[in-house]
């Protein structure tokens, strides 16, 4: 028979920082977001809501947890964030019309 530890679950996934959690969510939001809110270069005025929406959730999740957000992680988090909005730029301008 199988181990009863191999079916037990992680609590509250302790093994994930909470700092690439974050960086997963903006990158998981934006993109569905502007593949569901852009056509063509033009922009949908919901697109706006769900990035104000991701703007508080990152400010209320930082605040929360700004004990593990020291240097290197501020500096990754903020080079993602860059990433990101090329990323952006590139699916609304270079999109398939």
């Amino acid at each position: 028979m199988l181990p009863e530890e191999l079916y037990k679950r992680r609590r509250n996934h302790n093994n994930t920082p909470k700092s690439t959690l974050l960086i997963l969510t903006n990158y998981i939001v934006v993109l569905v977001g502007s593949s569901l809110c852009t056509s063509c270069g033009s922009i949908s005025w919901f697109f706006w809501v769900i990035i104000a929406g991701l703007v508080v959730y990152n400010v209320f999740t930082i605040r929360r947890f700004h004990e593990e957000y020291n240097k290197p992680t501020i500096i990754a988090y903020i080079i993602s964030l860059v990433v990101l909005a090329g990323l952006f730029t590139g699916v609304v301008l270079k999109g398939n019309c």
